[in-house]
């Protein structure tokens, strides 16, 4: 499975005011915008080794084409919230996918959360914060992300409570850190802008 497994990155397209909102107080909605494009440019070339799939939002796949290039393969995310996407993107079987907000992500940790996937039912990489950065789904399962509260401290526990309640075997990559609030700012001054 994991010589084909494929990770699917999760992208919205980089409108200034429109993404890393929570950002924009620290950085303006343009700042914001421009941090949000480099950090899904970085994931890209970090995972490239892995042949990576884009599951994008936000603009149409025309832009998308522009941003990233005509070798990208490009897939639509539906209309819903993050547990209908996510749900979506592994309908056709097993599903590697990945936040595109990771600033230390690397390929050989989402290698072997790939592998992982052949003994578990679900994998998920914990992020620092309480939610999770990385999930692998041997199928798509609606119930796994029933009652959770997207975008709280709490998405991680809820979502394992659930995987529990369905009697799955979870496997866990790598705890890594997004890069969400202003206060994550000063853990990549790379990152930043030019002042």
């Amino acid at each position: 499975m994991t010589e084909t497994l494929r990770p699917i990155i999760f992208a919205r397209y980089p409108h200034s005011g429109q993404c890393k909102t929570r950002l924009i107080p620290a950085l303006g909605p343009d700042g914001a915008a421009a941090l949000h494009r480099r950090l899904v440019e970085r994931t890209l070339s970090r995972l490239a080794p892995l042949s990576p799939l884009v599951a994008y939002t936000g603009a149409s796949e025309d832009k998308f084409r522009v941003w990233l290039g005509a070798h990208v393969e490009l897939v639509p995310q539906p209309a819903g919230d993050l547990g209908d996407r996510l749900i979506a993107a592994a309908r056709e079987g097993p599903a590697l996918i990945i936040g595109s907000d990771i600033p230390d992500i690397d390929a050989s940790s989402v290698a072997a959360a790939g592998r992982l996937l052949v003994e578990a039912d679900l994998v998920l990489g914990p992020a620092e914060d309480g939610g999770f950065w990385l999930i692998g789904m041997k199928v798509a399962e609606p119930r796994l992300f029933a009652d959770v509260a997207w975008g709280t401290e709490r998405v991680f526990a809820q979502v394992c409570r659930n995987a529990q309640t369905l009697g799955y075997s979870v496997g866990n990559a790598v705890t890594r850190a997004d890069l969400d609030r202003p206060e994550d700012l000063g853990r990549w001054p790379d990152l930043l802008p030019p002042r």
